[in-house]
């Protein structure tokens, strides 16, 4: 497993360095007062009426970039910074938040597919590591560690596709955000360019974790092979 812890910190440092150059950029951005001087609640409403969507809430919720959008309730969670915020990070995120929104307004396909991983995903989570790990140690044991190992890479790789598919959902609502904030001109130009450089370091964290779950599969799996060519 030592490979695997490996792989781990590389990417948890790759992470760290993503998730810092995020927390800048919104910081700084969040300094940039919107021209248009709408909060992210006015801007997260706005973007939903005029998409024709009139049954989804807009709320606050506390934390810091803790903004998501639930669509087992339909509420559009804007972070403290968001909700109240005039500035282009406050615009971008709340966009953003209602870009998936929209996704689940049209029947987006990824976003369909994502949430019925959903419960998958949280059993496959949790039980994953705890598999594996208990595949590995029981290698010296017979052919039966590894079934229990396979089990174990069955499970990580459901998380893993899970990952895979959160990329082109984010990437999706990041840019229905962009357009729409151009289309309205709610943004000028240099607000746009702003506005679209704070996505994208925000979908960077997600690029990451998809690496780091990718990495780590195939790092299982190269596990597998070696131990059944073994025997």
């Amino acid at each position: 497993m030592i490979g695997y812890y490996l792989i781990a910190g590389i990417m948890f440092l790759v992470g760290m360095m993503v998730s810092n150059q995020l927390k800048r950029k919104f910081q700084e951005y969040s300094e940039v007062p919107l021209s248009e001087g709408l909060s992210g609640k006015e801007v997260a409403e706005r973007m939903l009426h005029e998409n024709g969507i009139y049954d989804v809430q807009v709320i606050s919720t506390p934390g810091f970039l803790s903004d998501h959008y639930n669509p087992a309730d339909k509420t559009v969670n804007l972070s403290p910074d968001v909700y109240s915020g005039r500035s282009i990070s406050a615009a971008a995120v709340a966009a953003h938040e209602c870009g998936h929104a929209v996704q689940h307004a049209t029947a987006y396909s990824m976003l369909q597919m994502r949430s019925k991983l959903v419960p998958m995903v949280q059993i496959s989570s949790t039980l994953s590591q705890w598999v594996i790990a208990a595949g590995v140690g029981f290698m010296g044991f017979g052919g039966g560690n590894q079934t229990i190992l396979l089990i174990g890479i069955a499970l990580f790789a459901i998380s893993t596709l899970f990952s895979l598919i959160t990329l082109p959902v984010e990437y999706d609502a990041s840019a229905r955000a962009l357009k729409w904030m151009e289309q309205t001109h709610l943004t000028n130009r240099g607000e746009h360019d702003q506005a679209a450089d704070a996505l994208k370091w925000a979908a960077r964290t997600y690029v990451v974790a998809a690496i780091a779950s990718v990495a780590n599969l195939i790092y299982f799996i190269m596990i597998f092979l070696n131990r059944r060519n073994d025997d």
